[in-house]
């Protein structure tokens, strides 16, 4: 409870690693907004701390109400601090680091083949190699079976990629063009599980969806540019139907997993979009390569974690999958599907419950922000991004770039008179 006429605080956790320019992009912009919000009957304000790593005892009670965690999928200390205030104190995580430690590609591959959405063919390939410990020999020499690689090759057809069934940053990943350079790729492969999984061929257009709560961004992706250009400035990506079945796909795949920051690769051909990458743990969130994108999604960070914290919303630890699966197994089109899965995506994310919230609240965000990202404090910012990642003769030339990059966003879209 608060005391009569003084606000209650939510504190947002921010539980970081790397992570420089966005974290100083939404510290500042709260703190422009200078929020306080009415939420059944109770005045709210916001404040937010960085989260240190330290001991902790099992039983303490944490004074986060939504922790934002770019550390779950690698750092250990924090996964299992997150998982113990997820389990018994109801804390708000984004993301759920119960489904990110149990859930990878090849998991997200198949529950997605299972509602029927198109992913290009694919095979789980053992490892090239063993550790040598004794139990791990025993059984390989009894149930390992030899394979033809060249015949698996052949059923998946060429080009294809050999990537990791678990991996991610394209570590690890190789492009396939015969049954040569497949044995190749898999010689080298060591001890890693694979997947052989099918290029779609004659794409035309590569689409990141990132989903934040209900919101969905589309970026356009080139991954023949450098990497500072491989996110293409293009406000009109996908339109019409095909922008709402790539927004629907992330959203119900983020539902599905109980994922709530989490990016979509999205492959068009033939009139359709192919899903090819989409258990991404900690999607990419820097100014040095979403440049023109890095605004919406610093704004949409905020309005999903202050809507988070202000109604405390409780984490939903366990998927429920069964609702999607009866929708599967009816005889709907794809489309048809699609859109009840949607539904219930919408549904658990409490979209319209969020978009009325932020109606009522939010209205001025997009404003603060978009004075913040024109200020000379956050050029600064792109600054010390552009030198931790660029030798020093090019932090002058590419600060330039980034930060111009964000000017054209700022002009594509202004703040209503």
């Amino acid at each position: 409870m608060s005391t009569p006429g003084k606000p209650s605080v939510r504190l947002i956790g921010l539980s970081l690693g790397a992570d420089l320019c966005w974290p100083l992009a939404f510290e500042q912009i709260l703190h422009d907004l200078d929020l306080t919000v009415e939420h059944e009957g109770e005045a709210v304000r916001f404040e937010i701390e960085r989260i240190t790593v330290h001991p902790f005892s099992l039983t303490y009670k944490p004074k986060y109400n939504v922790v934002i965690d770019r550390l779950t999928h690698w750092f250990a200390t924090s996964r299992e601090w997150l998982k113990k205030i997820t389990l018994m104190d109801g804390v708000y995580v984004l993301n759920n680091p119960w489904t990110l430690q149990s859930m990878e590609k090849h998991t997200s591959y198949v529950a997605m083949m299972r509602l029927g959405l198109p992913i290009p063919e694919t095979w789980m390939i053992p490892p090239k190699e063993y550790g040598d410990d004794g139990d791990t020999q025993v059984t390989v020499s009894r149930y390992n079976r030899l394979f033809d690689l060249g015949e698996i090759g052949d059923k998946v057809g060429y080009p294809a990629f050999l990537k990791p069934y678990d991996g991610g940053g394209w570590v690890g990943v190789s492009r396939v063009t015969d049954s040569a350079s497949l044995h190749e790729a898999y010689d080298k492969s060591g001890t890693r599980v694979h997947h052989l999984q099918a290029a779609v061929q004659g794409w035309d257009k590569l689409v990141r969806g990132v989903g934040m709560g209900p919101q969905v961004m589309l970026f356009k992706y080139d991954p023949g540019q450098p990497l500072h250009g491989r996110y293409v400035a293009d406000p009109g990506v996908l339109e019409g139907e095909e922008a709402w079945r790539a927004e629907a796909n992330t959203r119900v795949i983020n539902a599905f997993f109980r994922w709530d920051f989490n990016s979509c690769e999205m492959l068009r051909a033939d009139g359709q979009l192919h899903l090819i990458d989409f258990a991404n743990a900690c999607p990419d969130s820097q100014v040095t390569s979403l440049h023109y994108y890095f605004p919406q999604l610093v704004i949409s960070l905020l309005r999903w974690t202050i809507f988070c914290a202000a109604v405390k919303r409780k984490p939903v630890l366990n998927p429920d999958w069964q609702p999607y699966f009866d929708i599967a197994d009816l005889d709907l089109s794809a489309d048809e599907k699609l859109r009840r899965y949607d539904a219930l995506a919408k549904q658990h994310f409490d979209a319209d419950r969020f978009e009325a919230f932020c109606a009522e609240h939010l209205s001025g965000l997009h404003a603060v922000a978009h004075a913040y990202f024109g200020t000379e404090a956050f050029r600064e910012v792109v600054r010390q991004k552009v030198a931790a990642l660029f030798p020093a003769h090019e932090v002058d030339t590419f600060t330039d770039h980034f930060f111009d990059q964000i000017q054209l966003w700022r002009s594509h879209n202004p703040v209503e008179a």
